[in-house]
């Protein structure tokens, strides 16, 4: 099955990119930062949201190792 059609591997698929993209703007801030309006903006977008919502993001990033690791 598709990840687009599991609601939990889709989940598992934004934090990781959520958490991806963070990394590389913390290596490479030029790479994702010239991007803000074009269809690589979605990058940009991620990269705010990981900066803004750090605690939260954390937090669901341990729940969802969790689930996935002890529960699935």
């Amino acid at each position: 099955m598709s990840a687009i059609f599991n609601f939990q591997s889709l989940l598992t698929i934004i934090l990781l990119l959520i958490c991806t993209c963070v990394y590389i703007r913390s290596l490479a801030p030029s790479l994702v930062d010239r991007n803000e309006t074009e269809l690589l903006g979605i990058f940009w977008k991620c990269v705010r949201i990981g900066e803004w919502k750090i605690p939260y993001v954390a937090v669901c990033c341990i729940v969802m190792g969790f689930n996935i690791l002890f529960i699935q």
